[in-house]
C-alpha cells in the first residue's frame, strides 16, 4: 500500500510539474509573439488558447509540450475531429503548433520538430463563404438609410463608409478600427493599413469608397467627435469603435454576414473578374501566397471561360 501511495504521489507531482513547465513555456512563447513578432493582443490570446488546449490534451496522455511527438499531435487532431471541431479550426490549431515548435527548435529546446510532414485537414482549402455582388450592393444601400437617433445622419454616413472599406479594400476588422484620419490619402486614392504583426501596406480605394469616406469626414465625423481623436471611425459617444461593434453592425445587416465575409467577397469578386492571385495577396496582406490559394479554383474558372471565348480551338465546329 505504501508503495502504491508513493507511486500515486509521484505521479501527481509529475503532473503538477508538467503543468508548471507548460505554463512557463507558454508565457515565454506569448512574450516572444508579442515582443519579437509584434502580434496584436487578440492574436496572442488566440495562439495561447490553442496551445493551452493542446497542453491539456498532453497532460491526459502523461506528456508535456516539450515531449510531444508526431503521434501525439496526430492523436490531438483526431481528438478534435471526434468532438466535431471543424476542419478549418483544426487546421488553424495545427498552424499554431507549427509556429510553436519551430520556435522551440530555433531556441534549441527540442532536437526535432514533431509537426514536420503533418498534413492539414483535407478541407483546409475550402473556399470561404462570400456574398453575391447584388447582396453587397443591397447591404451598402441599407446602411445609408438614417436610423432613429439624434445623430442618425452622421451614423448612417459612418456605417456606409465602414462597409465600403471592408468590401472595397478587403480590410480585417482590426485594420479598420485601427485606421487613423492621417492614414488616408484620398487624393491619391489609397490608405495606409497596419495588418498582422504591425506590418504596413498601402491599399487602393475605389471611387465609391472614397466618396463615402469624404462624405463621412465632411458631414459625419465632426458631429461624432466629442474631443480630438486620431481614429477615423468614432462611436456616438465620440470614442473609437471597437472590433465587437463592427461585428455587430455587419452581423445585424440584411444578410447576417460577418466582416470577414465581406473581405472574402472582395477577393472572390476580384478573382472572378480576372485579378491574379499575387494582386489579391498584396491587397489582403497575406504573408504567404498559400493563404490566397483558396481562391485558385475561381481563377481557373475565369481562365477556362476566357479560353472558351477567345481561343479558336476551344469552340466546337458544327459540321
Amino acid at each position: 500500500m505504501a508503495a502504491c501511495r508513493f507511486f500515486d504521489n509521484r505521479g501527481v507531482a509529475r503532473a503538477r510539474n508538467a503543468g508548471l513547465g507548460n505554463s512557463t513555456l507558454l508565457r515565454e512563447y506569448v512574450t516572444y509573439l508579442r515582443v519579437e513578432k509584434g502580434l496584436r493582443p487578440l492574436s496572442c490570446e488566440a495562439y495561447e488558447s490553442d496551445l493551452l488546449q493542446f497542453a491539456e490534451y498532453l497532460e491526459k496522455q502523461s506528456s508535456t509540450l516539450l515531449e510531444a511527438t508526431q503521434v501525439l499531435i496526430t492523436g490531438f487532431l483526431e481528438h478534435l475531429a471526434k468532438h466535431s471541431v471543424e476542419s478549418r479550426s483544426a487546421a488553424r490549431k495545427l498552424s499554431c503548433l507549427r509556429g510553436f515548435y519551430r520556435w522551440l527548435l530555433i531556441d534549441k529546446r527540442i532536437h526535432r520538430d514533431p509537426t514536420l510532414n503533418l498534413e492539414s485537414p483535407a478541407t483546409w482549402k475550402v473556399l470561404p463563404k462570400s456574398l453575391a455582388v447584388t447582396e453587397v450592393n443591397s447591404m451598402l444601400e441599407r446602411a445609408a438609410v438614417a436610423a432613429d437617433h439624434p445623430q442618425a445622419d452622421a451614423i448612417a454616413l459612418r456605417d456606409r463608409a465602414i462597409l465600403e472599406l471592408l468590401y472595397a479594400a478587403g480590410l480585417r476588422v482590426s485594420e479598420l478600427t485601427g485606421l487613423n484620419v492621417a492614414d488616408l490619402s484620398l487624393d491619391a486614392g489609397r490608405a495606409l493599413v497596419r495588418g498582422k504583426g504591425d506590418k504596413e501596406r498601402i491599399v487602393p480605394l475605389g471611387r465609391a469608397s472614397i466618396d463615402a469616406i469624404e462624405q463621412y469626414l465632411k458631414n459625419g465625423r465632426p458631429a461624432l467627435e466629442k474631443k480630438p481623436s486620431p481614429r477615423l471611425f468614432l462611436s456616438a459617444r465620440g470614442v473609437p469603435l471597437s472590433r465587437g461593434w463592427v461585428w455587430h453592425l455587419v452581423k445585424h445587416s440584411e444578410h447576417a454576414a460577418s466582416p470577414h465575409m465581406l473581405r472574402h467577397s472582395c477577393a472572390t469578386h476580384m478573382v472572378e473578374r480576372g485579378a491574379d492571385l499575387r494582386t489579391v495577396q498584396t491587397l489582403l496582406g497575406h504573408a504567404d501566397i498559400a493563404t490566397t490559394q483558396v481562391y485558385t479554383h475561381l481563377a481557373l474558372g475565369r481562365l477556362k471561360a476566357v479560353h472558351r471565348e477567345h481561343h479558336p480551338r476551344a469552340k466546337r465546329v458544327v459540321v
